[in-house]
């Protein structure tokens, strides 16, 4: 695995690239409060089965893509940079992956740009008409979302979380593995780094929850012990998938998938990867 630097206009992305380099392109976007570095299970086997996988730090977690205010952090300026990346590393078509905030900037990017997919696999969070849906009328939802409106307040949410270095970042990734913990608030310590990152809740807007539907072969992959995520949102997902749909509910896992279960995670993506291959 090497560290690669990804110019996109006049801006720098950090990136974890594995595989050989004329592989078909899979792109793996983290979530929050995570970064690249929570596909570093993953990223072996879909390497080895021959595709060039890159994983990078989003806008905002990058320090050399790190502008200033809440409108940058948009979602059409998130799934913006994913087109952008794949350009830079020379695809034409690529292979789409998101998981959490990762998620919602993928269905972004297929709903506006389906022509430049071979697949999509999203991991945790449902189709954003789906989880709009859920957050108004679902109580399980409901509840689950409560954090949201803490997220989006100004300032507090930085406080509470690299107090007392970092604490309540630590606690909130504390079922991963060390090292992933100290990876992701390595990243969101830098400062400006987790205002940015928190900067995705505060311009999530109503043109997010209401994209159109997807048409690109799509596996959404849910587990049931997401603290975030509830079943109504999961189960209706595909109603908004026009194309090839595959869901697959995991049981007993929680919302951090690719860290928690890579080897699942790896299996189903590439058995997902390759119904867009050539």
């Amino acid at each position: 695995m090497e560290s690669i630097a990804i110019a996109v206009g006049d801006m720098t992305f950090d990136g974890l690239a594995s595989g050989p380099a004329d592989g078909e392109l899979v792109l793996l976007l983290h979530g929050f409060p995570e970064s690249a570095h929570e596909w570093v299970t993953v990223m072996p086997a879909l390497a080895e089965a021959g595709y060039r996988v890159v994983a990078y730090d989003q806008r905002g977690y990058s320090p050399g893509a790190r502008p200033d205010g809440i409108d940058a952090y948009h979602h059409t300026r998130l799934a913006s940079d994913v087109l952008g990346v794949a350009d830079s590393l020379g695809a034409e078509q690529f292979h789409l992956v998101g998981h959490d905030w990762g998620a919602l900037v993928a269905w972004s990017t297929a709903a506006s740009a389906p022509e430049r997919l071979r697949t999509l696999s999203i991991l945790s969070v449902p189709h954003p008409r789906s989880f709009a849906a859920a957050r108004a009328h679902d109580p399980a939802q409901i509840e689950k979302s409560g954090y949201i409106d803490f997220l989006r307040t100004p300032e507090v949410p930085e406080e509470v979380f690299l107090a007392d270095e970092a604490s309540g970042l630590r606690r909130a990734l504390a079922e991963m593995d060390p090292t992933a913990v100290d990876a992701h608030v390595r990243v969101l310590s830098v400062p400006g780094a987790l205002t940015a990152a928190l900067n995705y809740y505060r311009a999530w807007d109503d043109s997010l929850d209401q994209i159109g539907p997807v048409s690109v072969p799509t596996l959404f992959v849910w587990s049931t012990d997401d603290v975030a995520i509830a079943r109504a949102g999961a189960e209706t997902t595909g109603h908004w998938v026009t194309g090839p749909y595959r869901f697959v509910e995991l049981e007993g896992l929680s919302h951090w998938l690719p860290e928690v279960a890579p080897d699942q995670i790896a299996a189903l993506l590439l058995a997902q990867l390759a119904v867009g291959g050539d």
